[in-house]
């Protein structure tokens, strides 16, 4: 049976997904097992920004410039190095947050030019297509993992060992099914607007300001969501899950990240319709589960913290879809790969939170950390809202 190339590449997307997300229930693992400190557990969880975003945006040139495919060969190599380096490197912090740098060197290779490369395998499709498949992909990655090694860790032997033996049995799977996938004319990839504003004005897309207001405002939410949903909403209940409490932060993970990729599709379908709604609805769907997450704080409810990872999982989906879906529409085909780098660069920056969340709380009552992020969140939702109104038109 003949692959499809786009799910090909799809599949290489979702195999790295999974890598960059199995840390995240073994977060309790390292805890309980090598005493490390919350800050130091959740600074090695945001580690893999520190290569990532540097990689987003060089391999978003050499992808332009040489093609995806001679980008995502190394780094499926490389994501079968990083993997192993944390799988043999947990007896200090030192190999671990080398292997997350490395990891989010792979991580940030992968984004944009996979991204871009769906989207051009997808070019018979209806626009829009090649972004949905591309976001649920790495959605499903994300989340899939962090599910199934919370499992793994929790019940089966090697718990820092044996998830990284699987996602790097995964990987060889993925660059196999990757390594000579068709590459199409670069003029078939992207169906852009005519009369776009950085065709106007001469600068690149990303360097616009339609982009910072309509895009960029909102766009560090996208991962802040998962990210307070996987890291900080287990830590409320720990008293209440000490006997599966890494289980549960798998299942959390998942639960969170497949609603992101559940509402992608209906979402879409909303942004056709009304073009930056979607945007305004996942910053509303933030705020409202930052606000959970804060009444969390002391109830230790289990259904409280269920609730809040739906809402925030929401967020997550909405804001990728209406952050990607307006790239893809605005951005000219010529800096479509760059845009996409920048804007998830600017996503990452979401990984943050928790860290940010852990030293503050040392200083004031979490509770009113997470209120203030609420009123970061309130003026995100208000840019929302103000580039929805002024938002055109536009075909999906």
């Amino acid at each position: 049976m003949r692959i499809p190339g786009w799910l090909r590449v799809a599949f290489a997307m979702f195999v790295v997904g999974w890598g960059a997300n199995q840390f995240t229930p073994l977060l309790l693992v390292y805890r309980a097992t090598d005493h490390y400190s919350q800050t130091l557990v959740t600074s090695m969880f945001a580690a893999y920004v520190l290569g990532l975003v540097p990689a987003l945006l060089i391999a978003a040139e050499l992808g332009g410039r040489f093609g995806h495919r001679k980008v995502l060969r190394p780094v499926m190599v490389l994501t079968i190095l990083a993997s192993l380096l944390l799988a043999i490197g947990d007896h200090s912090p030192a190999p671990l947050f080398i292997g997350r740098v490395l990891y989010g060197v792979c991580t940030g290779a992968a984004m944009a030019p996979g991204t871009t490369w769906v989207k051009e395998l997808s070019a018979d499709a209806p626009v829009g297509t090649g972004a949905r498949r591309a976001a649920i992909a790495l959605s499903a990655g994300f989340g899939g993992g962090a599910f199934l090694v919370g499992f793994m860790a929790q019940w089966l032997p090697a718990p820092k060992v044996l998830p990284y033996v699987v996602h790097i049995a995964l990987t060889v799977v993925a660059a196999v099914l990757v390594w000579n996938a068709p590459v199409p004319e670069r003029a078939a990839a992207v169906r852009t607007r005519a009369g776009n504003p950085t065709q106007r004005d001469g600068r690149h897309y990303a360097l616009s300001g339609h982009f910072w207001s309509r895009i960029g405002p909102m766009a560090p939410w996208v991962f802040a969501c998962p990210a307070m949903s996987m890291v900080i909403l287990p830590t409320l209940i720990k008293d209440e899950i000490s006997g599966a409490a890494v289980a549960f932060t798998g299942l959390l993970c998942g639960l969170t990240l497949g609603t992101g990729v559940l509402v992608q599709q209906p979402a879409r379908r909303l942004e056709s319709l009304h073009p930056g709604l979607v945007t305004v609805l996942g910053m509303a769907s933030t705020l409202l589960g930052v606000l959970l997450t804060a009444l969390t704080v002391g109830h230790g409810s289990v259904t409280l913290v269920i609730v809040a990872s739906v809402v925030l999982g929401a967020g997550y989906g909405l804001n990728l879809v209406g952050g990607l879906s307006r790239v893809e529409h605005i951005a000219p085909a010529g800096e479509l790969a760059m845009t996409n780098a920048v804007f998830y660069s600017l996503t990452y920056v979401g990984f943050a939170v928790p860290t940010a969340v852990s030293v503050l709380v040392d200083r004031w009552p979490e509770t009113d950390v997470l209120l203030g992020l609420a009123v970061v969140a309130v003026l995100s939702l208000g840019a929302g809202v103000l580039a929805q109104r002024a938002a055109r038109p536009a075909t999906v």
